[in-house]
């Protein structure tokens, strides 16, 4: 069943004090957190929804903890990994509770999927944090990337074809425009979830030194899985009037070589659009360097010196399966489709707005 994806909107900024209205102080508007706990990183959002349907973010958190490290081989999360991990949500912890949130969704996605031990970690988690994260599966994790993400679709296009590379499992979204609808009129046409990410394609074919051999094989071993993708075959007839939409740190690396920034910059990144020429200048130029370039440059940096490349060989064989003219990429992702869910749920712009027009009269 398609499913309608909601719009984000709003500008990061942080809020005020609760603001005066004829003599009396408005009600702090309440602050929300999304944390998502990945197979490599582990990030945290706190917003305040804000009265233009969108929210403002008053604090963030992004640690690379690898908690996937060495899981394809053994089937479990490590001890190393797990106390990376449980040290990272300490700091969410203590930021939620500094902020006041009033509202979370806390999940983590494929690591814990697939561990033999993820519900002993789980256990830890909560006794040592006081955090209980959730398990979503796999069909969650498109729909709250798709939330995420929507607002970026070109207005004009007929759909878009979006997409999440993460550490251990990666979801490609066909994203279908109701006809005559709006910026907000996206449903889920078709998706399909591969079981590769940058740590398990770097784990297992390597990701300092990358030939042009190995690079060729993690790109068709996507490729092979992408055949499995619904609807390939309509979707195919229809790549004239979609472009590419990218969520991940490989598609904000390479728009920020794309760039030349001289250090990561989310306000440049986020929304940037590269032409397909641009994108596969941009890996092969990626492809050349050696690996201690990469640790230096400074969109890349030695945490992700040794899986950008395996980020690389994901989105080529989604390229080469949806050849397409353009990409979009999106600083922002399940975290932010979290929020937009959890603030949608609430009612809380509905509310907002009733009282605005209820004051016009």
């Amino acid at each position: 069943m398609a499913e309608q994806v909601a719009s984000l909107g709003g500008a990061e900024r942080t809020t005020g004090r609760p603001a005066a209205i004829d003599g009396a102080v408005r009600p702090p508007t309440p602050v929300y957190a999304a944390l998502d706990l990945g197979t490599n990183n582990c990030r945290l959002l706190v917003a305040r929804p804000d009265r233009d349907g969108g929210f403002r973010v008053v604090d963030s958190f992004s640690r690379i903890v690898r908690l996937g490290e060495g899981l394809a081989h053994t089937g479990r999360l490590c001890d190393d990994a797990i106390t990376r991990a449980v040290s990272a949500l300490g700091v969410c912890r203590d930021k939620m509770a500094s902020r006041g949130v009033s509202r979370a969704r806390l999940i983590t996605t494929e690591a814990c999927r697939q561990a033999d031990n993820g519900e002993t970690f789980l256990k830890r988690v909560h006794d040592e944090t006081g955090l209980d994260l959730e398990i979503i599966d796999r069909a969650t994790e498109a729909r709250l990337a798709a939330a995420g993400c929507a607002s970026l679709a070109d207005p004009a296009a007929g759909g878009v074809i979006l997409f999440d590379i993460g550490g251990g499992s990666s979801e490609v979204v066909w994203l279908e425009r109701k006809r005559g609808g709006g910026p907000g009129a996206l449903t889920m046409r078709a998706w399909v979830s591969l079981p590769v990410g940058v740590v398990t394609l770097a784990e297992r074919y390597g990701g300092v030194k990358v030939t042009t051999e190995v690079f060729e094989n993690m790109v068709g071993e996507v490729g092979r899985l992408l055949e499995a993708f619904p609807e390939r075959e309509t979707l195919a007839a229809s790549l004239s009037d979609v472009h590419l939409l990218g969520t991940s740190g490989t598609v904000t690396t390479i728009a920020g070589v794309h760039l030349g920034l001289p250090r990561y910059e989310r306000r440049l990144v986020d929304g940037q659009w590269m032409a397909s020429t641009d994108v596969t200048r941009v890996v092969e130029s990626l492809r050349e360097m050696s690996y201690d370039q990469r640790c230096q440059n400074p969109c890349i940096g030695p945490d992700r010196a040794d899986l950008v490349l395996a980020g690389c060989a994901v989105l080529e064989g989604i390229r080469r399966a949806f050849p397409v003219a353009r990409l979009r990429v999106a600083d922002r992702g399940l975290r932010e489709g979290i929020l937009v869910e959890l603030m949608r749920e609430d009612g809380v712009w509905r509310r907002r707005g009733s009282r605005r027009r209820g004051r016009r009269g």
